[in-house]
């Protein structure tokens, strides 16, 4: 939640407050809500200007209770329910305000529609792993790097950046090496879309995960790392805060793979068939090429030297860090055939 707990503490009033107290906490707080809970702290409805306006229509005064005037079984939501789904629920219902309570539906936050809606601003890191050949989209990488190929009429490295920008994040390294010359022309230090972006140039292909060993200096926080060829509507301010929650080292977004066997599926010992399964349905979890990493986690790599994310993770493995995965629903597409493109 973007609205500070001072702030929203500010708005709670017993439902024995009087209307003038809440014509006066309206004015000093500047929330436009009121949210009125009984002796335990628990929620018993919500008061707002217009609530108030009708009440004295109606006839009654200054000193009348808010359990008169307030409004019943207000529209509430869980702490772990998203952003988009929040946003979503406002926007259909009308309202600009909606309380976050708890199981036993104690207030334990705010939701405002302006302060949803408006990114906040991380100073996280975003890199970007945008050197790799693209050979799977030859004749298209001929004379283009494979992250500045278009998607829907746009560079995909673009739109990794933009949408990554709508989530408050500014900051970004793109690592490149296969004509990383076009991708320095195009995005320059990135004032033309208002971010800010530095570069790794690897002398020679560093694999998926080696050219983290040139970050330097080494960031202060958790930092996002995804390959620059991977479009998805996952929110990555979602999987950092989900990575700090959890206390991780380095945190794997993932995937459900689904893949149909085109064959019935014969069980056997011996020569004897014990069970036959037709056209089986096999489900693994895939990485999806996203990642949050604690700074420290780099120690394992050395400068200048080939490393893909594997190797990676076993080593940080074998020091027993905790490394951890984030499951993903949202699409997500691995761009690598000329029909991706379109």
């Amino acid at each position: 939640m973007n609205l500070s707990e001072q702030q929203w503490r500010q708005a709670i009033l017993s439902k024995d407050s009087t209307i003038r107290e809440a014509i006066e906490n309206l004015d000093r707080v500047s929330i436009k809500i009121v949210l009125v809970v009984n002796k335990l702290g628990v929620l018993e409805g919500t008061v707002s200007d217009g609530d108030i306006r009708r009440a004295l229509l109606k006839g009654l005064d200054l000193h009348s209770p808010l359990s008169d005037v307030m409004h019943r079984n207000a529209l509430v939501v869980s702490p772990d329910m998203t952003r988009e789904l929040v946003i979503q629920l406002m926007t259909r219902n009308q309202i600009y305000q909606i309380p976050v309570v708890d199981e036993k539906h104690h207030v334990i936050g705010l939701h405002l529609l302006d302060e949803i809606n408006t990114p906040f601003i991380r100073p996280n890191l975003m890199v970007i792993m945008a050197g790799g050949m693209g050979t799977r989209l030859l004749p298209y990488t001929e004379n283009c790097p494979k992250p500045l190929l278009k998607v829907a009429g746009k560079p995909m490295l673009e739109i990794i950046i933009e949408r990554a920008k709508l989530q408050g994040f500014n900051n970004f390294i793109l690592a490149i090496h296969y004509l990383g010359y076009m991708i320095e022309d195009y995005f320059g230090n990135g004032e033309n879309l208002g971010v800010k972006i530095d570069y790794l140039r690897e002398d020679f292909p560093l694999g998926t995960a080696g050219a983290l060993g040139l970050v330097n200096p080494l960031p202060k926080n958790p930092f996002i790392v995804t390959n620059g060829d991977v479009i998805t509507d996952i929110r990555y301010d979602e999987l950092l805060d989900f990575h700090k929650i959890q206390s991780a080292t380095v945190s794997m977004a993932v995937r459900t793979y689904e893949w149909q066997n085109p064959f019935g599926v014969v069980q056997t010992k011996g020569i004897e068939i014990k069970g036959f399964e037709e056209k089986p349905v096999v489900r693994s979890l895939i990485n999806a090429g996203i990642y949050v990493f604690n700074p420290e986690a780099l120690s394992v790599l050395v400068p200048h030297e080939h490393c893909d994310m594997p190797l990676l993770f076993e080593r940080l493995k074998t020091k027993n860090e905790r490394i951890i995965a984030y499951p993903i629903h949202e699409p997500w597409m691995d761009v690598g055939r000329p029909d991706d493109l379109s």
